[in-house]
């Protein structure tokens, strides 16, 4: 075929010179016949695309095939179907055509399919089925005290979903229990899963020069799930910035108060219907539902494994003299340890198992961080109140209030609200609210008489001038 300068030359020496064909040809040193077909034809541009001709193409045949190598895509190669289990199926459905016709059909659709695939990870900015992974640190409220939950999210940028599990700690029973509670609640498993140099999954990071290198643990957990890992550069935060903004939607939407959680497991299930519901608005770019981007996302998620993958660690202590061993950087009292050179720790993400070397287990309980609170300072928090009673309904704190305490002070006037407040503080200087709770009606009068010989008059000077009294 010509070059189009040279078709337009033809066309030009014919229309406007008026030359004759064999002219033309004498020229331009060209064939007379090629010369008539671009001097005197009309030239349309024709379409490449070849239609695909067969049976495979022009009967159902092609789209069965095809949709059951889509549905094993999601699958460990070795659960796959083989290319004659394919055709033994196909014939069992009243197929007629040879095994070789459905090798070829088979060889083009994986050769189109990767390399439609791997177009789609460069023209799209965030490709269906890769999530990125983050730890926030968030405050809840449990048992009456503040707690430092590690909240593990899960964000899939394409559709913008998010899922969310609170963890005790950040280590590695942790990240991959949480992992796991994640696959989960997404009924599936990501193909790609991006996250930063995570101490539990990273043992050195990326340089100049080496690619990171994932710890021994992880890999395995990767090899059982059949995800591939990204790990972003260092300090790059914006490489995964889909699940930083997901971490700060999620403190700042979930978490504007500390909110209350009796166990890990509670609050997983609240965060888990809060994510499922937040879904229902707007896409924040595409205008589209979440809920209806998370239908068609899931769709390209891995199989969950058929069987659980167990989540624990060994690690070796020694015992010193009293009986103890160290666990979390706390040492924990174990019966008759010392009779032993050394013991295991079989430990899980909240709990742990103390075994001799013949395997006998010495003790079991939950592991020292899962007792590790700060005091909510009650006793600041009821001298403001004492300034402002009313503010009681309303404080951000008041539902942290133990039962007794709560409803005592729930009274409509405000002249015994501040008595009684006064009454818990002076309490408060000798016992925990949590002692004050539970001995309430050996320690609080039941009438408005002050029984701890506190003066109300040195209470009156907190009040501001126009303040509540």
């Amino acid at each position: 075929m010509l070059a189009m300068s040279d078709i337009n030359c033809i066309k030009h020496l014919r229309n406007k010179k008026g030359l004759s064909i064999t002219k033309i040809k004498e020229t331009l040193g060209i064939n007379w016949r090629t010369a008539k077909k671009y001097a005197d034809e009309v030239q349309l541009p024709k379409s490449k695309i070849k239609k695909s001709k067969g049976m495979m193409h022009s009967e159902k045949w092609g789209e069965i095939v095809s949709d059951w190598l889509f549905e094993d895509s999601k699958l460990k190669k070795k659960l796959r179907r083989t290319k004659k289990q394919i055709f033994k199926d196909l014939q069992e459905l009243g197929f007629e055509g040879s095994y070789r016709t459905v090798c070829y059909f088979i060889t083009d659709w994986e050769n189109s399919h990767n390399e439609e695939l791997d177009k789609g990870h460069e023209r799209l900015e965030h490709p269906p089925s890769e999530a990125q992974v983050d730890f926030g640190v968030m405050e809840v409220v449990k048992d009456g005290e503040f707690v430092d939950t590690h909240v593990l999210v899960m964000s899939y940028p394409y559709s913008n979903a998010g899922f969310a599990v609170p963890l005790p700690s950040e280590n590695q029973e942790c990240f991959l229990e949480g992992l796991k509670l994640l696959f989960k609640q997404s009924g599936g498993v990501p193909r790609k899963i991006r996250i930063d140099n995570l101490t539990p999954a990273v043992k050195k990071v990326r340089s100049k020069t080496e690619e990171a290198q994932l710890t021994d643990a992880f890999i395995q957990f990767q090899n059982h799930y059949g995800f591939e890992v990204q790990v972003c550069n260092p300090r790059k935060g914006n490489e995964k910035g889909s699940v930083e903004n997901k971490v700060g939607y999620i403190r700042y939407n979930f978490f504007t108060t500390s909110p209350v959680m009796n166990s890990y497991e509670d609050f997983t299930e609240t965060l888990r219907v809060q994510l499922e519901k937040d879904r229902q608005r707007l896409h924040y770019e595409k205008e589209v539902l979440i809920e209806d981007l998370w239908n068609d996302e899931r769709n390209y998620l891995l199989e969950l494994p058929e069987e659980d993958y167990p989540v624990f660690k060994e690690i070796e202590a020694k015992v010193n003299k009293y009986n103890e061993a160290k666990l979390d950087n706390t040492l924990i009292h174990i019966p008759k340890a010392s009779n032993y050179p050394f013991i295991y720790f079989v430990v899980t993400w909240d709990k742990y198992k103390a075994v001799s070397p013949d395997g006998e287990i010495l003790f079991e309980d939950f592991r020292p961080y899962m007792n590790k609170k700060r005091a909510i300072p009650w006793l600041s928090i009821f001298k403001d109140w004492i300034r402002k009673p009313r503010a009681v309904s309303y404080s951000r704190y008041q539902k942290y209030l133990p039962g007794r305490i709560n409803e005592y002070l729930m009274v409509e006037d405000l002249v015994v609200r501040k008595e009684r407040l006064i009454e818990i503080v002076n309490l408060l200087v000798t016992h925990d609210i949590k002692r004050i709770n539970e001995e309430f009606y050996d320690l609080i009068s039941g009438n408005n008489e002050n029984p701890f010989g506190l003066d109300w008059n040195e209470y009156d000077a907190l009040a501001p001038t126009g303040g509540e009294q």
